[in-house]
């Protein structure tokens, strides 16, 4: 008997001490991480992944992260082609390569100029080498993790990887090339590597962790699913009858649904245009913001069936964004069924902060449709069922008390899950995980188990 007790008295010993270790280690992290951030899309550039990297590295900053990000001059979406090639903001850097703009708003653009981003970032690496960051790596573009990999081959340097979208699963999905061809197959087995030396896997989406686990199932342990987020001090509910934009653009006396962000090949813009095609006679109107491949074609199709309900404007400034997406009674979020487990809306948070309940056309199976219940801030519709989006449309266009307690519960769903502050210590934990010597990540897993 006292044999066992002195054995269990060594092995609580043993453990205690272990998690002394770890308690030290997860202490001067956060004093000693130097980050840095590799994504193509920053401010002023108006990128949902770029502003959503500002405010990460934010609050990242203020909690004591020393941080640089490298980026491009904007490409994407912007009022001006120049940004400073260096800035400083608090404890944050910003370097800026310089960006290419061939091809702008056309798929092989895009890929040669993520190309040419994704080379200078290779020469970035020794510079992050020689302060011995570690690295966050945005899939923006898609084939930037590997910038993670080279960084772990050539310097050891640990990396993080924050997978936005899931590519090439995507261009599967949308049937720009087979799963069988050599690019898909190459493509996936580069991922696999890069997933494996990864310190850590960001996903936006539980569906994103099952799709990962299905193409790479022994990092599993390395994946966390850290929503998107909105911040609700900036983006405040604001009445239409004291909003300037609403009354630029001749909205108030209108029930206007709007749609504001990427109108791009993963979104439901159909199912959106057959709604709009039913209440074409009624007091509604629909305002889309942004941009997207989609979008010149939905143009094209609003001036063939002649739909005079429909408002088309080009992607907004930061700053006017808390006017912009509150001068709606309803705003819409749409994900293609191929795409499912792939993407995740990011304007899904930007509306709940606004105040304004949501429609959001999905697949049967989406995690948005839970997310939606839980917060009882709007409805869930299948892609293809326009006539029942109209419906709640009109609904919601009768009810207008209905409609405010739906934005306010939606608002305070987003208050209590997925504000800067909230999201930010989720990725700070990650990061100091991530600089962690290997026996203690061993031991806190086998702990965790």
């Amino acid at each position: 008997m006292r044999l066992n007790e002195w054995i269990n008295q060594k092995l609580l010993q043993s453990i205690s001490t272990r998690l002394d270790v770890k308690n030290e280690y997860s202490l001067k992290t956060q004093q000693s991480i130097k980050l840095s951030v590799i994504t193509q899309f920053f401010p002023p550039d108006y990128a949902p992944t770029g502003q959503l990297i500002e405010e990460l590295v934010k609050q990242l900053g203020q909690q004591g992260v020393d941080i640089e990000v490298f980026t491009s001059q904007p490409g994407y979406a912007f009022q001006s082609h120049t940004a400073p090639a260096v800035e400083r903001a608090g404890r944050i850097r910003i370097q800026r390569s310089r960006t290419a703009q061939l091809w702008p708003g056309r798929i092989r653009g895009k890929a040669v100029n993520g190309i040419l981003y994704t080379l200078r970032a290779v020469l970035y690496l020794l510079r992050a080498w020689r302060r011995r960051n570690v690295l966050l790596v945005t899939t923006a573009p898609p084939f930037l993790p590997l910038i993670g990999y080279l960084g772990y081959l050539l310097f050891r340097l640990p990396y993080v990887c924050i997978l936005y979208d899931l590519y090439p699963d995507i261009a599967i999905a949308l049937g720009v090339i087979s799963k069988h061809y050599w690019l898909a197959r190459l493509w996936r087995a580069i991922n696999r590597q890069i997933w494996l030396k990864a310190k850590g896997i960001i996903v936006l989406s539980p569906a994103m962790k099952k799709q990962v686990i299905e193409n790479c199932p022994q990092i599993a342990d390395k994946i966390s699913v850290i929503h998107s987020w909105a911040n609700p001090e900036l983006i405040v509910p604001i009445a239409k009858q004291e909003n300037w934009f609403a009354w630029q653009h001749n909205l108030v006396k209108k029930f206007t649904v709007l749609y504001s962000g990427n109108m791009g090949r993963c979104h439901d813009m159909s199912t959106i245009l057959k709604a709009a095609k039913e209440l074409q006679d009624e007091p509604i109107h629909f305002v889309c913001i942004g941009g997207g491949a989609k979008r010149d074609e939905l143009i094209q199709e609003v001036n063939q069936l002649e739909l005079r309900n429909f408002t088309f404007l080009p992607y907004q400034d930061k700053d006017v964004l808390p006017y912009s997406l509150t001068a709606c009674d309803l705003s819409l979020v749409s994900v293609d069924a191929s795409t499912e487990s792939l993407v995740v809306p990011s304007k899904l948070y930007s509306a709940l902060a606004s105040g304004r309940p949501v429609a959001v056309i999905c697949s049967e199976d989406s995690y948005l449709r839970q997310l939606v219940a839980e917060a009882n801030c709007g409805g869930t519709f299948d892609n293809g069922d326009s006539r029942a989006l109209a419906q709640f449309i009109r609904l919601l266009s009768r009810d207008p008390q209905l409609g405010e307690r739906m934005g306010k519960a939606g608002r305070q769903y987003l208050r209590s899950h997925f504000t800067p502050k909230i999201i930010s210590q989720q990725y700070l934990d990650v990061l100091q995980q991530a600089i962690l010597p290997d026996d203690v990540i061993t031991m806190s897993q086998s702990q965790t188990k």
